[in-house]
């Protein structure tokens, strides 16, 4: 299809759901990225321009959005790619556009220190013009589903980054805006990318079963058709569907089991006319089959926050298969297929403007974001996106939703933060319950305040779930306790410097405390105190932020030391003389050798900024080893004296060396997955890895993976270190 066949079929589909809609302005607007894309290519060779019109495509065919939507998509690109500027799209189009596009466009004229600093920005700056504008993440989701359609051309990295941002933050995005045919799309293909193997082997054995599941499918079907029928029930249609790959993936990765062991691969779905048939058919449905105990959910009564709502059951079949059925309204599915986009429809007008409060959670999430660091902002979000739901009530009957695992200290929160910070205890359910009480769905909560109360206790940081309630509770600690922070995020400060060797007085007011700030989102060393006082920031990752400077003054004063010793006199009779070395094998300098065999342990993998020593073995030369390595020990030192020897880091070390970790977790469906996110973001290259499941709920997964120096192994078992659930990361040895 030509770049012109496919805009007159974008246009064909405009027509088709709004006649009325500005033909001219997305003429226009065509042309206009036809002209400024010019000789552009994609990966596969194709014009450029072919992108955004198939954005627009799926802007107009899956989402039905207005005018402005479709144009912005044809020229989503123009400001990132092209030497078009905001004001130029502006002064031809529209402001509104302009800010459309700019929305959509990556900062990508900013350099970043870290490549997750780098995404934080991005998301940050979407999900801002998305609160003011939901159009905005509707047309970068609709790239991004194009992009990963596309993504086979991309080279084998830039396909499983980009499939590792898809699951963490679009996929998840899309259900929360309820938009779920686009989630499971997303979900899909960046499992194709992710785990090749298990996509392939799920896809295998859907198709072996092909014909074998379409039966079943129609035999369920006709049964409810017959029996709707039979009742003078109307509806719409009853259709059944198999499970998504990805649904039936984390089945299998969450429960051990193999694809035979999958039970409920199918799900029925009955659209009807009213909410009234909806309970009608639930009836039928429970007589037709045995429902499932404890397997019914009514979202029709308490809908989702993404505004989804129908009837789930889960009922076992008369063959002895158990399936899910989901009923719901012909206005309920709409909005449970295109979620936001739907609800615009039905609205009977569509609107960018951020006025039902339908997502207000984009908001809030980004109040609380306020001055936090890349690591956090990425994390936080990708909980607030992936976290499950429970549903509890005030003692007036109001629905409020909170995180799985969420506690009173959440609801009072979500609540008001003035009802937080007076809060002194809770009742569920009429009883006075502890404040780390898990809520379950269903339950009645009352929150016991008074007007003297002290405020929220630091111990509720780690007790409350939600991002909303800790984002209030640490500026509860900012805002009263700021002199009390300074002094005590001072502390936690400089004891971590002497830590690492440094006093104090080597940082504040030197170049190094210059060196700090400009990395950190604070002006002045008692804004950073203060916000280590109140949880907001650690003292560790601002000790990080300088550790190569640290270094350097480390060398420095070693350097200076070493001038300054004064030699004895007698130092040429007492110490023969060694020749010293210019050049290392490996990186390594072995002291009075030269030209000599070099090689590393494998029990316990040294690294450039390793302290390390050498064993001279019997015929394969000097084998180097951690310090800390039970192998180099000082009682195995003492039974092979004379055969252990000085060895140090050249400075012609190799780019990277091989070494190995092992992380110790709690078992959980998505532990591989942010292992391997961690991996990713810090640019590690993989040589092995593998996870292990223990009977008692508990997993290690062994890595080998190569590192160019000890300070950027440290940032790899930080980063893992605070992936939840982890307990702890080792380096092993001996």
């Amino acid at each position: 299809m030509t770049v012109q066949e496919q805009y007159d079929h974008l246009v064909e589909t405009i027509k088709g759901y709004n006649p009325g809609a500005d033909f001219a302005m997305i003429d226009k607007a065509y042309h206009y990225a036809v002209e400024h894309h010019g000789e552009q290519k994609r990966k596969d060779g194709s014009p450029y321009v072919t992108h955004p019109i198939a954005v627009a495509q799926i802007v107009a065919d899956e989402l039905h959005l207005d005018s402005e939507s479709i144009v912005a998509a044809l020229l989503h690109d123009t400001i990132e790619d092209t030497d078009v500027t905001y004001e130029d799209v502006s002064r031809e189009f529209s402001p509104t556009i302009a800010n459309l596009v700019e929305g959509v466009s990556k900062l990508s004229r900013v350099v970043y220190t870290t490549k997750e600093e780098e995404q934080m920005e991005n998301l940050r700056k979407m999900l801002m013009a998305m609160s003011r504008d939901i159009r905005v993440i509707l047309i970068k989701i609709a790239d991004r589903t194009h992009n990963m359609r596309t993504m086979e051309y991309q080279s084998k990295e830039k396909q499983r980054q980009k499939s590792l941002e898809t699951m963490e933050i679009y996929a998840p995005i899309a259900h929360r805006l309820g938009m779920q045919r686009m989630k499971w799309e997303l979900e899909d293909t960046s499992l194709k990318y992710l785990d090749p193997v298990a996509y392939n082997e799920i896809e295998t054995s859907l198709e072996s079963k092909r014909e074998e599941y379409d039966a079943f499918l129609a035999r369920v079907t006709r049964q409810i058709e017959d029996r709707l029928h039979e009742m003078h029930i109307p509806f719409h249609r009853v259709y059944g569907r198999m499970k998504h790959p990805y649904s039936i993936y984390r089945k299998m990765f969450a429960q051990s089991k193999t694809m035979d062991e999958v039970l409920d691969l199918f799900a029925f779905r009955v659209i009807v006319d009213t909410v009234a048939d909806c309970y009608n058919v639930l009836g039928i449905i429970h007589d037709l089959y045995r429902p499932l105990p404890g397997r019914f959910k009514d979202y029709i009564g308490t809908p989702k926050p993404n505004m989804y709502q129908s009837l789930h059951t889960t009922v076992m079949g008369n063959s002895g298969i158990p399936f899910e059925v989901q009923i719901r309204t012909q206005e309920m599915h709409e909005i449970a297929e295109y979620g936001i986009a739907a609800h615009w429809k039905y609205k009977r007008g569509i609107s960018g403007e951020a006025s039902e409060g339908t997502y207000e959670w984009v908001r809030k999430l980004l109040e609380n974001q306020e001055n936090t660091d890349a690591e956090e902002f990425i994390h936080t979000l990708k909980v607030d996106m992936f976290a499950d739901e429970v549903f509890v009530f005030s003692p007036k009957g109001d629905v409020t939703n909170l995180p799985a695992g969420a506690t009173p200290i959440d609801f009072a929160y979500s609540i008001h933060s003035a009802v937080g910070n007076r809060m002194t205890g809770a009742k569920v359910n009429g009883r006075i319950v502890p404040l780390d009480y898990k809520l379950q769905n269903g339950d009645i909560v009352e929150i016991l305040t008074a007007n003297n109360a002290h405020g929220p206790s630091r111990d509720w940081l780690s007790i409350a779930k939600s991002t909303e309630a800790r984002g209030k509770i640490r500026q509860w600690f900012k805002r009263e306790k700021r002199p009390e922070n300074i002094v005590n995020g001072r502390a936690a400060f400089e004891a971590e410097l002497k830590h690492v060797g440094v006093p104090l007085s080597d940082v504040v007011g030197t170049e190094l405390e210059t060196t700090l700030l400009k990395k950190l989102p604070y002006s002045t060393m008692d804004d950073m105190y203060a916000a280590i006082g109140y949880g907001g920031f650690s003292a560790q990752k601002a000790v990080g932020r300088i550790h190569e400077e640290i270094q350097r003054l480390h060398r420095q004063r070693q350097a200076e030391k070493e001038a300054t010793e004064p030699v004895p006199d007698n130092a040429s009779a007492t110490r023969p003389a060694i020749p010293q070395r210019t050049k290392s094998e490996q990186g390594i300098i072995v002291e009075g050798l030269s030209n000599c065999l070099v090689k590393f342990s494998k029990c316990c993998t040294p690294v450039p900024g390793d302290d390390i020593v050498g064993f001279i073995t019997r015929g394969y030369g000097v084998s180097v080893h951690r310090c800390d390595c039970p192998n180099a020990s000082k009682e195995r030192r003492k039974e092979t004296e004379g055969r252990w020897i000085k060895v140090s880091w050249g400075s012609d070390v190799r780019e990277s060396y091989l070494t190995a970790l092992e992380v110790f977790a709690k078992d959980s469906a998505h532990l591989v997955l942010d292992v391997s996110s961690v991996l990713s973001t810090t640019n590690t290259r993989v040589k092995f890895l593998s996870a292990d499941a223990t009977s008692d709920g508990y997993a290690v997964v062994r890595l080998q993976i190569y590192v160019p120096d000890s300070a950027q192994l440290a940032t790899v078992m930080r980063k893992l270190n605070q992936i939840s659930g982890v307990m702890k990361v080792d380096r092993p040895a001996g």
